[in-house]
């Protein structure tokens, strides 16, 4: 008779809410939520210096520096087919990234994150086999809505350029989260995402070249950047990859949910930004609307059809919250075991 494994000492259990949900990882979610909004913050702060594009342009290069530094992809290895979906994966992440901060640069920070989750959120219902999802997104729009009757009623006036940036953001937040699955499948560890900043670096360094070098020649501005950089790239995919590894999928979506919310709280409390009721409900509708679709979406019966035009077995994967800002490929259950099994140094 074998002896069973003695309990962890109360001190040494993880701490859990009332649900048992650990509460360490979701401390760590929400840590990295209040980083990549003061990295937003902090990045607004070189708009007048450097102009959107080239903030984007000079953080998406430090970053692009960094991880090639630290990856070192085997280029010479890259098949066609990996190049083009490199290629595909650094376009949306430049674009997305560069559309973003000019959206920032015109309309709240809140504002610009709610109308931004459209994008993976109608991915999420396109590609779902309960067509039912689509429901979900109506409620977002409605939400999004909101903005508009705002601005016509004359309480709050909205840049329509600034919204139109967060469209098209929202569109390539979308597309990178379709191209970052696509990317994991065929390139191993994370070269493809080494590679793919770099190529982002490059889409938006036309309309950025001249403020990445102003911040280049300027010690403090390129500091600014460099902690921008750090906050919404480096601690939150730290943070995000630990609580990954900690919680179920579906609570780290409810997490991710709240997005809006604390975009809207930061663009107050670190923008001195107004946050009026319809904002406020807008941004219910929309952390309302992904709660929802998350919480559909652990509800599927194992029994229900594939969809025809999806691989057998496969998944749309969760998006993190530096999927927001390009520097974190959308990471897999399969991904997951593999990285949390695999010694240091035997990715390569």
């Amino acid at each position: 008779m074998t002896a069973s494994a003695s309990p962890a000492p109360p001190s040494l259990a993880p701490r859990r809410g009332p649900a048992g949900v650990p509460l360490t990882p979701v401390l760590f979610i929400l840590g990295s939520c209040l980083s990549l909004q003061v990295g937003a913050a902090l990045a607004t702060q070189l708009f007048p210096a450097l102009g959107s594009w080239g903030t984007t342009a000079l953080r998406l290069g430090i970053s692009a520096l960094v991880l090639m530094a630290v990856v070192r992809p085997r280029l010479h290895r890259f098949t066609r087919e990996q190049w083009i979906a490199v290629l595909l994966f650094g376009g949306a992440i430049g674009a997305m990234n560069g559309s973003f901060y000019a959206a920032i640069d015109r309309i709240p920070l809140g504002t610009a994150v709610a109308i931004e989750f459209l994008g993976p959120l109608t991915v999420s219902a396109v590609l779902s086999t309960r067509r039912t999802d689509l429901l979900w997104v109506a409620m977002a729009l409605g939400g999004v809505g909101l903005f508009g009757i705002e601005s016509l009623t004359g309480a709050a006036e909205l840049d329509l350029v600034g919204v139109l940036f967060a469209l098209v953001a929202a569109v390539f937040w979308g597309l990178y989260v379709l191209t970052s699955a696509r990317v994991g499948r065929l390139v191993p560890g994370q070269d493809g995402l080494a590679v793919a900043m770099v190529v982002g670096a490059m889409v938006v360094l036309p309309l950025g070249a001249p403020g990445a070098l102003a911040g280049l020649m300027d010690v403090r501005l390129l500091a600014l950047a460099v902690g921008t950089a750090l906050l919404a790239s480096v601690l939150p995919y730290t943070l995000e990859l630990a609580a990954l590894r900690r919680l179920p999928r579906h609570v780290f979506g409810i997490l991710l949910s709240l997005e809006p919310v604390i975009a809207l709280l930061a663009g107050v409390l670190l923008l001195g930004q107004q946050a009026t009721a319809l904002r406020v409900l807008a941004a219910v509708l929309v952390v309302g609307a992904s709660v929802g679709i998350t919480l559909t979406a652990r509800g599927t019966a194992p029994e229900e059809p594939q969809p025809v035009d999806e691989t057998p077995g496969w998944d749309l994967p969760t998006p993190t919250h530096s999927t927001l800002t390009g520097e974190m490929p959308v990471l897999t259950e399969e991904d997951l075991r593999t990285e949390e099994h695999e010694p240091p140094g035997t990715g390569r």
